[in-house]
């Protein structure tokens, strides 16, 4: 897209959250952060700051430990999701690294106090961030064990005012079943939320389905291996599955 193209351009929403994966984060790693994989979502992210959107961002820690496995291992449950929400500050100390390098100004944002490597969640201090055009990325969940990030992502887009989430992927969609195993996988360009919990469609687990239901946020899911396809989709460009 050219410098004329991207000036141009006129997102459809002035403030989103984005959420992601800590998979996303890996590369074609099979564990922990691959730099360059960072640093080109950082870029993704840094295209739509510059449109002049206001960004949340929260981020997994899969990549790292996920709870629900250390769980099923034998593992206390609630020390099992304490030690994912550490795993989620580590990516996103990583995220801030990578848009600060690129002249972005970040906040991390942690549910649970840590306050030598990020602020503490307090939600007005959290907007005057977004509205001074600094990129803000909750860590640490809600700080409560048995909520996902994907919980963590509708709470504090509901709390932050955002106008939709965009829910990065390896897939360009919400589709009835897995494209990568099945040939005659159907893409949906839209669902309701009653849609993906009746169906079990996977897009976030129910408690933020139902969360984002009750604010009439809508869910945007994407490829976010396609370059430039979160800019895009924000213009409403490009391939993605609106949920609302």
């Amino acid at each position: 897209m050219s410098d004329a193209t991207a000036a141009s351009v006129e997102p459809l929403y002035r403030r989103v959250m984005l959420k992601i994966s800590g998979e996303a984060l890996m590369g074609d790693q099979g564990f922990g952060l691959h730099p360059p994989t960072v640093e080109r979502i950082a870029r993704e992210v840094k295209s739509v700051r510059d449109l002049g959107v206001e960004i949340c961002m929260v981020i997994g820690g899969g990549n790292i430990f996920r709870g629900l496995q250390g769980s099923a291992q034998g593992m206390e449950r609630t020390t099992a999701d304490y030690m994912g929400m550490l795993a989620t500050v580590m990516n996103a100390l990583a995220m801030q690294s990578a848009l600060e390098g690129l002249g972005v100004f970040t906040r991390v944002i942690s549910a649970i106090r840590m306050d030598e490597v990020a602020e503490p969640y307090i939600r007005r201090r959290a907007v005057r961030h977004l509205e001074k055009g600094r990129v803000c990325i909750f860590a640490a969940g809600t700080g409560n064990p048995y909520f996902t990030t994907d919980t963590a992502a509708t709470l504090r887009a509901s709390e932050m005012n955002c106008e939709a989430i965009f829910k990065g992927t390896k897939v360009d969609g919400v589709y009835d079943k897995d494209p990568k195993k099945h040939a005659d996988a159907k893409r949906y360009d839209a669902v309701s939320y009653d849609e993906v919990l009746a169906q079990h469609l996977g897009v976030m687990d129910a408690s933020a389905i139902a969360l984002a239901r009750e604010n009439d946020l809508p869910i945007i899911v994407f490829s976010l291996d396609e370059p430039g396809g979160f800019k895009g989709i924000l213009a409403g460009q490009g391939t993605y599955t609106k949920v609302g």
